[in-house]
């Protein structure tokens, strides 16, 4: 088996929701070592406004231009609706995505799916991004949108569940929940985590779509098109913070269920 291009994936987020995505990539192409990069010195980047999401988003960029990653996935929905085409015309020759166009570019494949609902923070919802993606291709679509800011806080604090998450998400989808959504999906990397609990909400009946899992797919679909798969198992994985690595170890161990090493401080 042949082995294209061994340098690493970059991945960056402000914190540890991207860590989502991280478990997906390795999920999707196990043969690739992956650079994650949490800003968690300047966390949330849900509350910032567009030109600072945009100047950190530049300056994780070329941290991980300078590690020698292949590809760059910003792993944070605030940082794709702000920051993503300003990357993309800043760095016209290199790849970089968002979690933002892979799940819409889905949705549109189902046109069974009618009525969409959207959560994500503040950034997210107030941009626009989703929406506006998902009317580009489909402008007879139902977009019920909601910023859930608080969800992001219970997940860094392990609250994957019980009372206090389920009053959380009654506080902030009880609207939706009286006319629901076909599809609901979940435009923060943190929700992830709450995914089940939010279906039990719905009483298992919407469809909770992971943006997670569509950008990895996406990634695999551009890195074999350029020929940039590495083949050959790689366990060369390496996280870097900007804040407390213990902290962010003991995080990171919560959302990905094993023991993380190579937490570096930048």
């Amino acid at each position: 088996m042949f082995s294209f291009n061994k340098n690493p994936v970059g991945i960056f987020d402000s914190g540890v929701g991207g860590l989502t995505v991280f478990d997906q990539v390795k999920k999707v192409l196990p043969g690739e070592s992956v650079f994650y990069l949490g800003d968690t010195a300047r966390v949330p980047y849900g509350s910032k406004s567009v030109d600072v999401v945009k100047h950190y988003s530049l300056t994780n960029v070329n941290l991980l231009m300078a590690l020698g990653v292949k590809a760059v996935v910003v792993a944070c929905n605030t940082a794709s609706a702000a920051a993503l085409s300003f990357l993309q015309e800043r760095f016209p020759n290199f790849n970089i995505i968002g979690v933002i166009e892979p799940v819409v570019e889905y949705l549109l494949t189902r046109p069974e799916l009618k009525r969409i609902g959207i959560i994500g923070t503040n950034t997210t919802i107030l941009s626009g991004a989703y929406q506006k993606a998902l009317i580009r291709g489909n402008k007879d679509l139902d977009i019920s949108a909601k910023a859930c800011p608080l969800f992001v806080h219970l997940v860094e604090e392990g609250l994957f569940k019980g009372e206090i998450t389920e009053m959380a998400i009654d506080m902030y989808l009880s609207e939706m929940k009286k006319n629901p959504p076909d599809a609901l999906v979940l435009g923060c990397t943190h929700y992830p985590m709450l995914r089940s609990v939010i279906s039990d909400y719905f009483g298992g009946k919407v469809e909770i779509l992971d943006t997670a899992f569509y950008t990895a797919k996406k990634l695999a679909g551009i890195l074999s098109e350029n020929d940039m798969v590495n083949c050959v198992s790689n366990e060369n994985d390496r996280f870097f913070v900007t804040d407390d690595p213990n902290s962010f170890k003991a995080t990171a161990e919560l959302f990905l269920g094993y023991k993380v090493g190579n937490v570096f401080h930048i």
